[in-house]
């Protein structure tokens, strides 16, 4: 069963008991993954993490606007979202992924940042955030 499947089902589940702000949620996420199917793009998770950047960037605009309503409308979105999407790695693990991609690519300054991303990013796959990736990269190489 395909991500967008699920959806549906929760979509249809969400309409059935008449959960407003859900169905509006369920409805823009499925369509996004329905236009990129159809665009050949069979990356559903990058597709989420997308989205749910999006949200949570309208968030900060609202808030900056004093629309809180529509700011809180759009985090509930954005956890929405979050739900469909693998757990975030610990800071840990990213920690040691980040570590063991420094000594794999023999990285020792700033300048050698985007090798050691391009490793780190290829071994997190998806399950952090790239700016939580690059701050311990940072921090990693400026010991």
């Amino acid at each position: 069963m395909t991500l967008a499947d699920t959806v549906k089902q929760d979509l249809h589940s969400a309409m059935r008991s008449g959960e407003k702000d859900r169905v509006g949620a369920l409805r823009l996420v499925l369509s996004e993954l329905q236009k990129a199917a159809k665009e050949g793009d069979a990356d559903e998770l990058a597709i989420l993490r997308r989205e749910r950047k999006r949200r949570l960037e309208s968030a900060t605009a609202f808030r900056g606007a004093g629309r809180e309503e529509l700011a809180a409308g759009e985090e509930l979105e954005a956890r929405l979202i979050e739900t469909y999407l693998p757990a975030e790695l610990p800071d840990d693990s990213l920690r040691a992924i980040v570590a063991a991609a420094v000594a794999e690519t023999g990285a020792q300054s700033q300048q050698e940042m985007g090798q050691v991303m391009k490793a780190a990013m290829a071994v997190v796959d998806g399950r952090a955030d790239g700016k939580r990736v690059s701050a311990l990269v940072r921090e990693a190489l400026s010991h």
